[in-house]
């Protein structure tokens, strides 16, 4: 893949990225309206049924489809002051690293996840008191955390190319 097409697939990357925020930011609003709604509704004796349970797969979505968003902003907490002290070159290769391990990690998280999703799906597990079933919600995890594994590999790709070329003694 050339540089462009590097280029291309890096923004690709963001704008699905910054779509499945959108969906993690409704999911949060969801949360907050329901919850909001059944405190409010427990004043007159009417709660809502079943707000525990969507309140959790909503934070399920949540923190799943933040992810890539987050990381793509490195928004993540990082404690760097060892690797601050280093060169560029060595900086560069330690994230790579960091990325590539970090990558292959949500990378079989997502895959177990679709494992999973498959077996609650031939089960036929539901919530508990709404009867939803709960495989679409791992779904979505599966999808957030390979959405980041492919972003951190790409990031990977990224920094190992940056530490290549600060390493080149200049011409």
């Amino acid at each position: 893949m050339g540089k462009s097409g590097l280029q291309r697939f890096e923004k690709s990357l963001i704008v699905i990225a910054r779509w499945f925020n959108w969906v993690a930011c409704i999911a949060v609003i969801a949360m907050m309206v329901l919850t909001c709604l059944d405190v409010g509704l427990r004043f007159f004796r009417r709660p809502i049924p079943g707000t525990y349970e969507v309140v959790g797969m909503l934070g399920a979505v949540f923190v799943a489809f933040s992810l890539a968003e987050t990381s793509l902003k490195r928004g993540h907490i990082a404690v760097d002051f060892l690797v601050r002290k280093l060169n560029p070159a060595w900086q560069a290769a330690i994230d790579a690293a960091n990325a590539a391990i970090c990558g292959a990690l949500f990378g079989l998280i997502a895959w177990q996840s679709l494992r999973y999703a498959h077996d609650l799906r031939i089960s036929g597990e539901v919530s508990m008191t709404l009867q939803l079933p709960l495989y679409p919600f791992v779904h979505a995890i599966a999808l957030g955390c390979g959405l980041l594994a492919i972003v951190l590999v790409a990031r990977a790709l990224q920094q190992v190319a940056l530490a290549m070329t600060t390493t080149r003694p200049s011409t």
